[in-house]
């Protein structure tokens, strides 16, 4: 009696054994014969020519990854895209940036990654990225020197060049005549003339400098005095000023009472100066008559106190009365 199979069992186990078959070729193909690598992708504007897939990625100098992958970019053709597979681990940060580098005269070219700075988050894929991409940086020498010499050859640019240099060397061969060159020649003798003077008078020349030091500083701390004591006198004079508008407005004020108090005597200032001044002036001229009497009397009475009793003596007679 042959033995019942369990279909379900045998299906169940062939699934397994296939998953997981699938599981290790998936992981042998990520992880490649060198370890577990992340995949990553790089964008060069530059050519790479000399680069290949397999060469070598390196992170200052450090072999970290291969080349996996060299192909044009298919929505820009000016760009290549590299697929890169780099060792799990490598500090890949949002600022690293991967250069393209020539290995001596050898012309293979090598990725070398450079930043990367401790502070910078992890480099992950955006949206609408398949794969984390790493910024690119142009070679060291900024040109490759098979793009340099492309286009220096090119049926373009070296006839334009030559031509430059054509129209150059006319031009200075036009220039530097031999008028020119004796003009030339002059003017160098006289700058030779200027420095050996400035080196003869230089011990002028520092003393001079030194003075104007000097003076320099003189001036800084005549400057900062000024700068204390103009607020001081411009205080004083706005204190003045102050003063003397108050003066004036009191002076306006007084002046209004003056006008004011004339104004209501002016009918008494009238009677005085029609009245009373020609009489004061006739009372005057009265005093100074009895007042030059008494000056007369006073003198004669010095002269004779007797007179003040017995009165004036006459004068004596003359001959004959």
């Amino acid at each position: 009696m042959e033995p019942k199979v369990n279909y379900i069992l045998v299906g169940a186990f062939v699934a397994v054994l296939g998953a997981v078959a699938l599981f290790g070729v998936l992981w042998m193909g990520k992880a490649d014969y060198r370890g577990i690598n992340d995949r990553y992708e790089a964008y060069f504007r530059e050519s790479v020519a000399g680069l290949s897939v397999d060469s070598t990625v390196k992170y200052r100098g450090v072999d970290v990854g291969r080349v996996k992958d060299i192909a044009l970019r298919p929505d820009n053709p000016e760009e290549v895209k590299l697929t890169l597979d780099i060792a799990r681990g490598t500090p890949i940060k949002t600022d690293t940036v991967a250069v393209l580098q020539t290995q001596g005269l050898t012309g293979l070219a090598t990725i070398n990654l450079t930043g990367g700075s401790k502070d910078a988050p992890p480099l992950v894929a955006l949206e609408g990225q398949y794969y984390p991409v790493i910024k690119t940086g142009p070679s060291p020498s900024f040109f490759r020197s098979d793009e340099a010499i492309s286009r220096l050859l090119s049926d373009q640019s070296l006839p334009h060049l030559l031509a430059n240099l054509d129209a150059l060397a006319k031009g200075a061969s036009d220039t530097l005549d031999e008028e020119n060159r004796a003009a030339l020649k002059r003017t160098i003798r006289d700058l030779s003339d200027v420095v050996h003077s400035v080196v003869t008078h230089k011990a002028q020349i520092e003393q001079s400098l030194n003075g104007a030091a000097r003076s320099a500083d003189n001036l800084a701390k005549l400057t900062a005095a000024l700068n204390e004591e103009v607020p001081v006198l411009l205080a004083r004079i706005n204190k003045s000023a102050t003063a003397l508008n108050t003066m004036t407005e009191d002076l306006a004020q007084t002046s209004k009472a003056v006008r004011s108090v004339v104004n209501d005597n002016r009918p008494e200032l009238e009677q005085f100066s029609r009245h009373t001044l020609p009489e004061a002036g006739a009372l005057v001229a009265e005093l100074r008559q009895l007042a030059g009497a008494l000056s007369r009397v006073a003198r004669d009475v010095e002269r004779e106190p007797s007179s003040l009793v017995y009165g004036k003596t006459p004068p004596p007679k003359g001959p004959g009365e």
